[in-house]
């Protein structure tokens, strides 16, 4: 029970929100226009048992001209005025189309504030890098943020409303299947309504029984979003890697990686297949019998003449709506195990979001009034514990050009990420001057989705930088003939060479005009002169920004003014 309850918990801990969000006011006209349409529907089906009493019976007594007013505009029959069936079809139908209609707004409302809320958590104080770097078990960002809250919005609504459905019909039909199924006289003893009890005792029996079948279902629809989650990011892997993968000629393995993952998808599927094969044996089994039982009990009755045909149709029709109503856990079984799937994984990101935000920082980045980067007894520990800098000191004055060198794995590139702010292992403080824009350059520049123009632009905002800005970067950095194709959408990062990318990377610093910049082997990828040019481009076109560089060719250190060797976990000063 505790369980339940826990999970409950968890469920309305991500329900709540936004329903007492700034947006609360449309989701709550929603949510109402919705619980009324369905009420009315309850409400229509009510109707329709009593409309079906005076059908059949009018049926029995070959009575045709009551037959016909009741299947066309409505009258009377059995002294009460009933609408005809076309018109009750009519209204059926609108109000089920608008009831659809209006829910899958608000699903698309619900589903964009909880898409928008975890994204900005996910992405704010670096948590993504933190939960990439110390996390393995939060799996698949992008499958929870993507799928999973578009699973729990439709499943917390569909089995919400109905449940409420569930609740309306019981006490709208239960006093009409009282009334109907009198009393049954057992072992002396008289059983009023016994109809309601029948219905509650088979009702209750199926929902335990559904339950133990169904059980391993929780597990398995957890694991199932994993596995599929994990295919699909092996795939998008090897789209992202195509230029790789073909030049090592790496299909073969490629394949095996791919088939090894879609294994593990199969034995998963195959086991959920077994598990619903009994759980559908059984909820089968129990629709089939729920939909002639009643008949069968109150068939007595009829037999002896105490009701007509009608009321036999009506009592049949009320036990079907109680008995379905106290079902609905049989009926939604597998549904609320895909929904508690839904729930813990949401429920385990945000809390990976949450821990990672508020984790320690390890090295501590603070703002200072100094105009320069002030590295102060900062050690750099792997995730394993390896040290790899002991109580390193550094200052990057303003104009100032520094080098860093050293062997590969030393280091370097931990440093920077140090110096970021986002590299969560170790100890020591990071000094940045209060308002002064740092950007870093690594050996492999980001170029984010959509537009040549965005590539060119980020992290600025695309749209407010002049296009004669960026034209004239571009051609700085020689990359002037792609100057014409700005609005161009395309996979930048596979279009353009290696070169061509750290190039580019050089003109977001023309725009962004940070005052520290950082380059961790930012023109790996250039021949000699075109590396001289771009350090010369920033020297000369920002004479006043701080440079710190990661570099192992001997030709950049004629553009620093100082140099430091990292070795043996220590930062060392080195005569240029």
């Amino acid at each position: 029970m505790r369980r339940v309850g826990s999970f409950l918990a968890d469920a309305w801990a991500l329900t709540r929100p936004y329903w007492t969000s700034s947006e609360r006011g449309r989701g709550l006209a929603l949510l109402a226009a919705v619980v009324i349409l369905n009420l009315s529907l309850v409400g229509m089906t009510v109707v329709l048992t009593y409309w079906q009493r005076a059908f059949y019976n009018a049926l029995e007594q070959k009575d045709a001209a009551t037959f016909w007013s009741l299947l066309l505009l409505g009258g009377e029959a059995d002294g009460t005025w009933f609408p005809g069936f076309c018109v009750v079809a009519a209204a059926y139908i609108l109000i089920a189309v608008y009831q659809l209609y209006l829910r899958q707004a608000l699903q698309i409302r619900w589903r964009r504030w909880l898409t928008e809320r975890y994204l900005a958590d996910w992405l704010a104080d670096r948590a993504y890098y933190r939960i990439a770097l110390t996390d393995p078990v939060t799996d698949n960002p992008d499958q929870r943020i993507a799928d999973d809250i578009r699973l729990f919005v439709d499943d917390t609504l569909a089995l919400g409303l109905g449940l409420m459905n569930s609740v309306v019909t019981l006490f709208s039909f239960i006093f009409v299947l009282w009334s109907l199924s009198g009393p049954l006289e057992v072992l002396g003893i008289s059983i009023p309504g016994y109809m309601v009890w029948v219905a509650i005792l088979y009702s209750l029996l199926g929902t335990w029984l559904a339950h133990m079948i169904g059980r391993p279902l929780i597990r398995l629809n957890f694991l199932q979003q994993r596995v599929e989650a994990d295919f699909r990011y092996a795939l998008v892997r090897v789209r992202d890697n195509v230029e790789g993968v073909a030049l090592y000629g790496g299909e073969a393995d490629e394949q095996r990686g791919l088939t090894t993952r879609f294994r593990a998808l199969m034995e998963n599927w195959w086991a959920i297949m077994l598990a619903t094969k009994r759980l559908t044996f059984f909820t089968a089994g129990f629709t089939q019998v729920a939909s002639i039982f009643p008949i069968i009990v109150a068939a007595p009755a009829y037999f002896s003449g105490r009701i007509p045909l009608g009321g036999l149709i009506q009592t049949s029709s009320a036990f079907g709506q109680v008995q379905g109503a106290l079902s609905w856990f049989v009926d939604n079984y597998a549904r609320l195990t895909e929904w508690r799937a839904t729930v813990d994984r949401l429920t385990g990101f945000q809390r990976a979001i949450m821990a990672a935000r508020h984790a320690e920082q390890g090295v501590v980045t603070r703002r200072s009034e100094e105009d320069a980067v002030v590295v102060e007894g900062v050690t750099l520990t792997l995730p394993d514990g390896r040290t790899l800098l002991q109580d390193a000191t550094l200052r990057l004055d303003r104009a100032e050009a520094v080098l860093v060198t050293g062997a590969s794995g030393s280091g370097k590139s931990t440093l920077f990420r140090a110096i970021a702010g986002i590299w969560p292992f170790g100890r020591g403080q990071v000094a940045v001057p209060d308002g002064a824009r740092a950007l870093f350059l690594p050996q492999r520049p980001y170029l984010p989705l959509g537009s040549l123009r965005r590539a060119v632009c980020y992290p600025l905002d695309a749209a407010a930088v002049p296009e004669q800005s960026v034209r004239e970067a571009l051609s700085a950095v020689s990359l002037g003939h792609l100057a014409d194709r700005l609005d161009e959408e395309d996979a930048w990062d596979r279009r353009l060479s290696g070169g061509e990318q750290q190039r580019l990377a050089f003109a977001r610093v023309l725009l962004v005009r940070p005052a520290f910049l950082f380059l961790d082997e930012a023109t790996a990828s250039l021949d000699p002169a075109a590396e001289e040019a771009m350090y010369r481009l920033v020297q000369d076109r920002l004479p006043g920004t701080a440079i710190l560089s990661i570099a192992h060719r001997p030709g950049v250190a004629k553009f620093h003014g100082r140099r430091l060797n990292m070795a043996e976990g220590r930062l060392s000063p080195v005569t240029i």
